[in-house]
């Protein structure tokens, strides 16, 4: 792989994570103390925590890949990954939905014709790829060879359609060897996923909901039960669509 680093590298430095690196919980923690602190209004709150929250997990990754001394060698227009499985509550369904409700007219509305186009172009992958169970042992290996894109997805300019609010498997999916290896293989030994970041992710949003929630504030997801009914992303956005899901 010339210069890049081989698996048993990434492995070795990935043995000392686990043994030795702290991971700074108050990145999350305070992105909702302050929120609850402030006066701003409920929607704001959620909006703005669900984004800030998802940003941390950005900061969490950076200060990761300091302490390992690594880069990732993934670039833009690299979407390999967006092929990947990608489940979320009901609750994060909805503030994604919400963040959207929120864009520019113009974006909003570019995504929501891609949307039309995407479960036109792909009825029978998405139903096989809905039907796959969360405990299947070889979810991943099985979504994956479907070659089904994320609706997220721009196949044309293979960019994120909402980058800044992507789900957290997304974000902590990396790879540190040689970029060729995610062309070439479905699930590639050297890619890294730190997917243990959505714990604490998931705690702060959670906790942000539950005091608003607590506190009798309108929201816009039903909670708690939002909070644990998890689906794929694909079975979330067409349930919006459709208008099974209000937000």
């Amino acid at each position: 792989m010339g210069g890049y680093l081989t698996y048993e590298d990434i492995r070795k430095k990935s043995d000392v994570l686990n043994e030795s690196y702290e991971l700074d919980v108050s990145i999350f923690e305070e992105v909702v103390d302050d929120l609850l602190e402030s006066e701003k209004d409920t929607e704001s709150i959620i909006l703005e925590g669900f984004e800030k929250l998802l940003r941390s997990v950005d900061e969490t990754m950076t200060d990761i890949d300091s302490f390992m001394e690594m880069k990732p060698n993934c670039f833009m227009g690299c979407a390999f990954c967006c092929y990947f499985p990608i489940r979320v509550s009901k609750m994060e369904a909805k503030l994604f939905f919400r963040s959207i409700e929120h864009m520019e007219p113009d974006r909003k509305e570019d995504i929501y014709r891609h949307w039309e186009k995407y479960y036109e172009k792909f009825p029978r992958k998405l139903e096989e790829a809905l039907a796959i169970e969360e405990d299947d042992p070889e979810m991943k290996w099985k979504y994956k060879q479907l070659n089904l894109p994320c609706p997220m997805l721009d196949e044309e300019k293979q960019l994120c359609k909402a980058y800044e609010i992507r789900p957290v498997p997304c974000r902590t999916y990396v790879n540190y060897s040689d970029p060729t290896v995610c062309a070439t293989e479905h699930m590639p030994k050297e890619t890294t996923s730190y997917d243990f970041l959505y714990n604490f992710y998931f705690q702060g949003i959670n906790e942000l909901v539950q005091a608003l929630y607590e506190n009798g504030e309108e929201l816009p997801v039903d909670y708690p039960m939002d909070a644990w009914s998890y689906d794929y992303l694909p079975g979330w956005i067409r349930q919006y669509r459709q208008g099974e899901m209000h937000v």
